[in-house]
């Protein structure tokens, strides 16, 4: 797939996002899939694959949240590489808001998201979620 086919994919998956479907970024995840956190924070690192992205991460971050969508300011896209400046929006279990700022770097490899690297507040992160055990 291209640039622009690679593009409207990742696009139509943050309009689901923005409506609150959270799974439509799973289905659209490759079964090599990783998720990475940069940096000398306490969440960095990656989960991969699928499986371990989903149970490790993913399922224990969500249920954090009572309601919680993302939406896409811009998508850009070059080759293999989608990039995506976003906005989350959600209320935590504890009462917590949380309005978020995202950059995603995103790597396709046939049509799937095979690697999401998130760039996000993470003094944000810290004050108000648990960290998924490693």
């Amino acid at each position: 797939m291209g640039a622009a086919e690679n593009k409207k994919q990742i696009q139509e998956v943050f309009e689901q996002m923005a409506r609150g479907n959270a799974a439509a970024l799973s289905e659209a995840m490759a079964d090599d899939f990783h998720w990475v956190f940069p940096g000398g924070w306490s969440w960095s690192g990656s989960w991969g694959p699928k499986p371990r992205a989903l149970s490790g991460l993913l399922r224990p971050l969500m249920a954090q949240f009572t309601d919680y969508r993302c939406e896409a300011d811009f998508v850009l896209a070059d080759g293999d590489r989608v990039v995506v400046q976003a906005r989350g929006h959600g209320t935590t279990t504890s009462g917590e808001q949380y309005e978020q700022t995202y950059c995603f770097i995103l790597r396709m490899a046939d049509g799937k998201i095979a690697e999401l690297v998130e760039h996000c507040d993470t003094a944000l992160v810290e004050r108000v979620l648990d960290r998924p055990a490693a």
